[in-house]
């Protein structure tokens, strides 16, 4: 074997070492190359991109802003515009970034100043806004609204203010002019208090239970808006959800930071559905007219200034429709979109309610639920004949009174006048509205069966007929009337209560109960719902709902009793008097205390025709004196004008009378 020399290995390690040291030298080569293009890339990354890639990391979310809808449009009955909402132009600003930092403090007061110079000198003079009014409106604080949230700094910009922001758009950041809606209502004040009014949400939404959860609710397409305004009485209020319309929906790219960055996508609002009501404007202008002239000729007539107010409500028998309902004075209710002064809602107190369904008092005078009167007899005859305390052939001789009370300390109650009536039957006792057959056959005969119960036999035929429940037309803050005959405290005793209540001095009822009660007789025996729209239309004008006739009770009595009741409404009235239609009335006088002074409040309740009915009217005039002359009139306006655009006999007389007007013209 051959050995290596010494010579030879000294060369071997020696190439060997070269050879570990070029890779050694490589391989540092190479780890210094690679710690060098990542350290340039991280360079790059941190200095470079990394602004750009931070923004990028925090806008991860959209954000789903509402867009509010058009209102749907409220007609009367022929078609006519009642409550309608036109166009008008906000500006609105969106944070772009956080101007509570004090390095964006600048920029946001010169925008603040800019919007103030641009208000003052493009918009109307009397809407001109302060530096003030401009930071709260822009909420930097989001004390209002989120921070993606758009602000409305100004309604109803005017032309040239819409023109500047338009053509200065690239100037403003986050600042956008948008189109809204502004509610108008008809100028010829078509019965405001039954189609209500609106109001601002972020003024309502922590008193009113209707709109308390709105602000809350899940998705921005059902949300809403501090900016919106919501129906706060009548028709407005009631069909709330109806004529609001669903939500756009503004989709906004939103940082870490709660701005937004990028642009936003859109979903349209849909506009809300249309009511049809049932009241008609020709009929209604009617009533609501010969409410004024008559309040105005009774204080004319009477020197003592003591009517200042009148209530009406027509009522189709057949379907329940409300044709007119008049609450006068009334208002015009346009002033609610001009942002009334708190000192403007307080003068209108007492007259934007509606007093036809619920207590008002004009100042503090009469209030508008007023006691019956006389025109609770019908009633209480059919009680009598009902409860077996008479028939309708029964015969009582009325000496112009009737006294209730233990032996030698009778009370007395007079007919009106102290009229003595000689003989009646109980068809006279009604058309002769004798008060001391109602307390002597109906009144104490009741306690004579009941005794102490005889108060909740009577309270239950009360609301059979609609007196002292709610009437179920659906309108907000209804009354359900009060029967006082029940307190015993203040009646003294049952008799005494029964007594007075047979011939209406213990129950105060609304003027809508009132129509429903005589709708109620004129029906004999079904109570029906009042209705105040017909029908639900979208804005296509496709049907989405038709309201029909609903039945909220039939009271059952035999036909006897309610052919003698009917003919007995044939109450004393002098318009009435040759009247070209048999109308089935009966008169009322109530009274009540007016700063310590009794006042005579007219009451009148009728349907037409007698035996064929179609409209049944009920009338209050408070502190008018007797019902035959300060209520009645009114009714027979009313009746003439349903005559005119409907006809009392099933032909309306406005198209017979152009017919003959356009045949002479042509002779």
């Amino acid at each position: 074997m051959k050995k290596i020399g010494s010579s030879e290995s000294e060369e071997f390690e020696e190439s060997h070492r070269r050879q570990f040291s070029i890779r050694l030298n490589i391989f540092f080569f190479a780890t210094f190359l690679i710690f060098t293009v990542l350290v340039v890339r991280l360079a790059i990354l941190q200095f470079v991109e990394g602004p750009t890639l931070t923004e990028e990391e925090s806008s991860i979310t959209n954000n789903e802003t509402p867009i509010l809808p058009s209102r749907g449009i409220i007609y009367d009955a022929s078609g006519s515009k009642i409550a309608y909402s036109i166009p008008t132009q906000s500006l609105y600003f969106t944070l772009n970034k956080d101007y509570q930092l004090e390095k964006n403090k600048p920029e946001f007061y010169k925008i603040v100043g800019d919007l103030k110079r641009v208000f003052n000198t493009y918009g109307d003079p009397d809407k001109k806004m302060t530096a003030d009014e401009i930071i709260d409106a822009m909420d930097i604080t989001y004390r209002k609204n989120f921070g993606y949230t758009p602000r409305r700094i100004k309604k109803d910009l005017s032309n040239k203010e819409i023109a500047y922001f338009l053509e200065h758009k690239n100037e403003y950041q986050g600042i956008e002019v948008r189109e809204e809606s502004i509610r108008q209502y008809s100028p010829d004040r078509v019965a405001v208090q039954a189609v209500g009014y609106l109001q601002g949400f972020s003024g309502v939404k922590a008193t009113v239970k209707k709109y308390k959860n709105r602000s809350n609710l899940s998705g921005a397409d059902k949300r809403y808006l501090d900016t919106e305004f919501v129906g706060m009485d009548g028709l407005e209020y009631m069909y709330q959800d109806e004529l609001r319309g669903k939500n756009g929906v503004r989709s906004t790219p939103v940082n870490a930071l709660n701005r937004a960055d990028g642009r936003s996508e859109l979903t349209p609002p849909e506009k809300g559905h249309n009511l049809w009501m049932t009241i008609n404007k020709n009929v209604q202008l009617a009533t609501q007219q010969a409410i004024t002239n008559q309040v105005a000729q009774l204080r004319y007539q009477r020197g003592t200034g003591n009517a200042l107010t009148g209530y009406a409500v027509a009522m189709e028998v057949e379907t329940g429709n409300v044709i007119a309902m008049a609450s006068m004075p009334d208002y015009d209710s346009n002033i609610w979109s001009k942002s009334p002064s708190g000192q403007q809602i307080a003068d209108l107190a007492s007259i934007y309610p509606n007093g036809t369904i619920r207590e008002i008092y004009n100042g503090r005078r009469a209030s508008s639920m007023v006691l019956l009167g006389s025109v609770i007899k019908p009633l209480s005859v059919m009680i009598g004949m009902k409860e077996g305390l008479f028939t309708a052939d029964t015969w009582y001789y009325d000496r112009g009174y009737a006294e209730f009370g233990k032996a030698g300390h009778e009370t007395r109650v007079r007919n009106a006048l102290g009229e003595v009536l000689n003989s009646l039957n109980p068809t006279k006792a009604i058309e002769k509205s004798s008060n001391a057959f109602m307390v002597d056959m109906v009144g104490k005969q009741l306690v004579v069966k009941y005794g102490s119960k005889s108060i909740d036999v009577w309270d239950k035929y009360m609301k059979e007929f609609g007196l002292g429940v709610s009437t179920q037309s659906g309108l907000p803050y209804e009354n359900e009337g009060r029967g006082e005959y029940t307190n015993l405290k203040a009646a003294g005793s049952v008799q005494a209560a029964m007594a007075y209540a047979s011939f209406g001095q213990q129950g105060r009822y609304t003027t809508l109960q009132l129509a429903q009660y005589v709708t109620t007789i004129a029906n004999k025996g079904k109570r029906l719902k009042p209705q105040f729209v017909s029908k639900i239309t979208d804005a296509k004008g496709n049907v989405v709902k038709v309201t029909k006739p609903e039945v909220l009770n039939t009271v059952d009595f035999p036909p006897e009793y309610w052919n003698t009741v009917i003919n007995g409404m044939r109450s004393k009235v002098e318009v009435l008097k040759n009247y070209r239609y048999d109308v089935a009335r009966k008169t009322g006088t109530s009274q009540q205390s007016v700063y310590g002074k009794i006042v005579d409040n007219g009451v009148f309740i009728a349907f037409a025709p007698r035996d064929n009915p179609k409209l049944a009217v009920a009338v209050v005039i408070p502190e008018g004196g007797f019902g035959s002359k300060s209520a009645a009139p009114v009714a027979v306006k009313i009746f003439d004008a349903y005559d005119q655009e409907y006809g009392l006999d099933g032909i309306p007389k406005k198209n017979t009378s152009t017919s003959e007007g356009e045949e002479a013209a042509s002779q």
